[in-house]
């Protein structure tokens, strides 16, 4: 892999390039996750969560052995402890190196794709290709009760812990939304998703915790850190013994981001992917 700045002014994303159709582990773009950490009060080495980064790639092709074309879907989850994360324009511009490529075997891109992926993001990477009929890709519905048909009215779209109100009673219960909205904190496109929010604890007043997931419509971050400064605000509001914050996000590009942020002990729910994904 190349060495370079591992900062978002080099990232190709935002920027004008061209698509290779030939093998290139250097095209992948690393950047530390710490910088985004920092103002949530997170140390590296110290998280207050497990989680993961699962991702899908619909966009997923080489050539066997013999130059015949094969297809298929990737799923890839890049632990929330890795060093780094993995710019999303870099990912994409390096699968499209595959297409051209010859392997010998399914396994032979699995490995390469698990060890290029290690490399850049400082952890093991888990890989698995399906095809692209495969029902484990069948599309899910959340579980829990839906936020969305509140009757809220809203003047404050940032994210703001003040708006989370905490009652008294201890309740155990699973609650999500459609209605989140981010923006590329590099571009400015919008990043659209769901997020399931599942906690023992202080109940949650639902039409502030809305209001407050509403709050992220115009803040521009990666999708990972949208989910860790979620889960950091809940923790520190409501101090719940148990919390899992998922997000789905809308494929863009090929590509779709499921971040999920937990204390130990939680898993989100699985096999999961929504029709928007």
């Amino acid at each position: 892999m190349s060495q370079r700045p591992d900062t978002l002014e080099h990232a190709p994303l935002g920027r004008e390039s061209a698509y290779p159709e030939h093998y290139d582990a250097g095209l992948l773009y690393p950047i530390p996750r710490a910088a985004n950490r920092a103002p949530l009060g997170i140390e590296e080495g110290k998280l207050p969560f497990v989680g993961e980064d699962e991702w899908h790639a619909f966009e997923v092709s080489w050539l066997n052995a013999r130059g015949k074309p094969l297809v298929a879907v990737a799923r890839f989850r890049l632990p929330a402890d890795s060093p780094r994360l993995i710019e999303s324009k870099s990912w994409k511009l390096y699968l499209n190196g595959f297409n051209q490529t010859r392997f010998d075997s399914r396994e032979r891109v699995i490995e390469t794709l698990e060890r290029d992926l290690a490399q850049a993001a400082g952890a093991t990477v888990s890989v698995e290709l399906f095809d692209v009929d495969d029902a484990a890709l069948a599309v899910c519905r959340l579980p829990g009760e839906c936020l969305d048909e509140l009757d809220i009215e809203i003047d404050d779209y940032s994210p703001s812990a003040e708006h989370l109100k905490v009652g008294e009673e201890i309740v155990e219960e699973t609650l999500y939304s459609h209605l989140l909205k981010s923006n590329c904190p590099v571009t400015g496109q919008p990043d659209w998703g769901s997020v399931l929010i599942r906690y023992r604890g202080s109940r949650l007043d639902r039409e502030s915790l809305l209001r407050y997931l509403i709050g992220y419509r115009q803040h521009q971050d990666f999708h990972e850190h949208c989910v860790e400064h979620i889960f950091t605000d809940l923790m520190a509001k409501a101090k719940p013994e148990r919390l899992l914050v998922l997000a789905r996000y809308v494929r863009r590009g090929g590509l779709d981001i499921s971040p999920w942020r937990a204390t130990p002990g939680e898993r989100p729910p699985e096999p999961l992917r929504l029709a928007r994904q």
